[in-house]
Formats: structure tokens, sequence, C-alpha cells
């Protein structure tokens, strides 16, 4: 029976430490730092995630089978390096790997080599050099920071203002540094994760994740407001288009160039009318994609890792339903919020929970941006959107609020 540690304190880590606590292999489950929510299913651990050091040292204790790494901050660290140095199985990239979604620039310059089809980008360094990019390059357009931000370091700018906004924004905190600015791509959007292992790469079904805070992708990027799986719009072609000519030659170009990645692979892709072309690659499960493909994957998490890591092939088996959750986030996310706002009426609930961001103090409170994601499973999208918005009327949480259309694909029920 294996012991399984989870690094991370979200919705994403709550969803990996129900999904191990499914298996029939899984003895106990443990998440760092986790937070209560997560006591449902896993014994919490009050060890940051990035202090690898006690993690390595509680990992040996309690003779942890394998740690999986929920967020990109310590993969970009180097936690996986540093724990197989330590000779603990952990499932993640190296530092050197997750550099992939650590800096834009490091990602583009891979796609440019491997001939992944991507939006037209330029790499610039300075101020100057990015408002003189934009002089001539008029919106709309796409500004992306090359650090990690969280999910919220792009802006979709449908004017020069907004460009020029987000660029002044970004060179505000440094003098020089590399900074992407791409074109403006237009189709059908949806997230592909897959386990990979060197060249083997198998797929996870595909989500549809919802970007802007606001209903009709109004207001600012976050992290995340919804998600839902399977997606009817988007073609099964596309799928295996977008298999063979992107994540396959994303994993093929890692390990050609020395940096073999091993973990979840994530590709943010657009069906666009030139075919499918990647918007961004991250190293890890995508924060709210994960709640929904978890929830219907069948084939136990932690014999799908094993195999992956001894170079196995692996079946990936789904749950046919329809899995569909909504973000209920602080009220100012994802800029500034007041936190320990109450919470009630979470014990009342017919559907599944995952914990983002809450503490309990007598009583549930919110200490994150996004606090909590309500979702279901049915034999429809309709359905279980339905359900979710039912529930969530529930709920009595005046400092948070969420998206309405979670579920409608530009306007239209599916």
């Amino acid at each position: 029976m294996n012991r399984i540690l989870v690094v991370g304190s979200g919705g994403r880590e709550h969803a990996l430490a129900k999904c191990f606590r499914k298996s029939p292999t899984v003895d106990r489950v443990f998440v760092a730092p986790g937070n209560p929510g997560m006591r449902d299913v896993a014994t919490v651990v009050a060890i940051d995630a990035m202090d690898f050091d006690r993690l390595i040292e509680f990992s040996k204790k309690e003779n942890i089978d394998l740690v999986f790494v929920g967020p990109e901050a310590p993969l970009s660290a180097g936690i996986t390096d540093v724990m197989q140095a330590a000779g603990i199985r952990v499932f993640g990239p190296t530092a050197r790997a997750a550099q992939v979604e650590a800096s834009k620039s490091f990602a583009k310059k891979l796609m440019n080599l491997a001939d992944i089809p991507t939006a037209k980008h330029v790499t610039v360094f300075t101020l100057k050099e990015a408002l003189d990019y934009i002089s001539v390059h008029p919106a709309p357009i796409v500004i992306k920071a090359d650090g990690l931000m969280a999910g919220k370091g792009v802006t979709v700018a449908m004017d020069d203002a907004t460009a020029i906004e987000a660029i002044r924004h970004i060179y505000s905190d440094m003098e020089y540094g590399p900074l992407v600015i791409e074109e403006y791509l237009q189709g059908e959007e949806f997230s592909l994760m897959a386990f990979v292992c060197g060249n083997k790469v198998f797929p996870l079904q595909i989500a549809r994740d919802y970007k802007r805070a606001y209903d009709h992708d109004e207001g600012l990027n976050t992290g995340g407001m919804g998600s839902f799986s399977p997606v009817p719009l988007i073609k099964e072609q596309w799928v295996e288009d977008a298999m063979s000519s992107i994540m396959l030659p994303m994993a093929k170009v890692m390990v050609d160039q020395g940096i073999p990645f091993t973990g979840i692979l994530y590709g943010g892709l657009m069906a666009t009318k030139e075919g499918v072309k990647t918007i961004e690659f991250n190293v890890r499960f995508g924060d709210p994609e994960a709640e929904v493909i978890l929830a219907r994957l069948l084939t136990p998490l932690d014999q799908i890792v094993f195999d992956v890591m001894s170079g196995k092939d692996v079946e990936l088996i789904f749950d046919p339903r329809f899995a569909l959750g909504v973000v209920m986030a602080s009220k100012g996310y994802p800029q500034s919020y007041t936190k320990n706002t109450p919470i009630r009426g979470l014990e009342e609930l017919s559907i599944e929970v995952c914990h983002m961001g809450t503490d309990w103090q007598d009583g549930w409170v919110n200490q994150g941006g996004r606090v909590l994601f309500v979702m279901d499973l049915a034999q429809t999208l309709e359905k279980a959107r339905e359900t979710v918005y039912k529930e969530i009327a529930r709920i009595d949480a005046p400092g948070l609020f969420y998206r309405s259309d979670i579920g409608r694909w530009k306007d239209e029920q599916v």
C-alpha cells in the first residue's frame, strides 16, 4: 500500500488528494502545506511547499512512496532535483525542464526548434524595444511577462493603450529583461494535459478553462474561474493534430536538447482557421482543469504515475459523464481583496467541493484569491451546470463572487 505526499495548497492539490485517496493501492495521503478543507481525504502537514529540506525530512520519516508536486513555483526552484538527489521518488520535471513554464521566451525557443505551431512572436528586452514594436504592430496583441505569474502574467490587449499600459507595468519592476509579444489568435481554446516521461506522452481528456474574471470574458486574466470536461465542440481531429504536431514534438525536442521532461505537460491550445496552435505550455496540472479531469479519471492515479516513470505504457480510463465546476473567488480578485470573510452552508451541499483558499476559524473563511471550486458530474453538461449553480446559491458568502456563464460556449448552451 502506497503512502503519497502531495505538495501544494490549492484546489488542484485537493483534487489530487481526492484522486489518490480513491485508489485501492493507496494507504494514506499527506498534503503539504495543504489547507483545512483537505482534511476530508488527507493529513495536512504544516510544511511550506518551498521548504525542500523539511519536505525531504518528512518524506523519509513517513516512508513516502511518491511525492507529487502540484504548483509550478517549487518545480521551477528545483524540488525534483533535490528530492531525487535524496533518493525520494518524485513526479515532476527538473528545474531546467520546468523553464518551459517559468520562461515564455525559453518555451518559444523550443517551439521554434521543433517547428511547433504557435502565434507569431518576438522577444524584446527593454521598454523601448517593446514600445517600438507596438508602434508598428498595433492591437489586438498579446503581452506575456516572462516569469511565473500564477496564470495572470498575460495581457490580451484589444487596443494599443492597454498594450502600452501592460508593457510599462512589467518594465516598472525591471530595466532589462525578456518580454514576449505575440499575435492575437482567434478560435476555440482548450487545455490538453498529458503524463510525460521522455519521449512517451499519454494524454488526458481535454478541458475548457475560463481565464477572465467576469461573465462574457470580461475583466482581468485570473488563474481560472471555472472549467468543464469533456468539451463537445472540440473535434477529435483537433486533439489528434495537437498530439502529433505539439505535444509529442515538445517531448522529443526536450529529450534532444538534453532536458528530458517527466511530469504533467500542459498545452494551452487554440483551434484556429490555420489549425491548432500553442498558446502556452505549463509543467503541471492546470487549476481548475485538474479538478474536473481528475474527478473523471477512473484509472488509479498512483499506478499511472509509477507505470509512466517506469517507462511502461498506460491506459487512461475516464468516466463518460460531464464534470463542470465554478470558482468562487474573493471580491476584488485578481487584485487586492479582503480575507477572513465568512463562508456558511458548505456542509449542506450535496455535490463536490475543492477548497482552493479557505481557513477554519470557528467556521470557514476565505484566505486566498480563489476560494472554492464547486463541481458536479452529470450525463449532460447542462445538467451539471444547473446543479452546480443551484448548489452555489445555497452558499452564504458575501465576500465572494463567481461567473454565471461557466458551461456556456460563446453564450450558447452546449
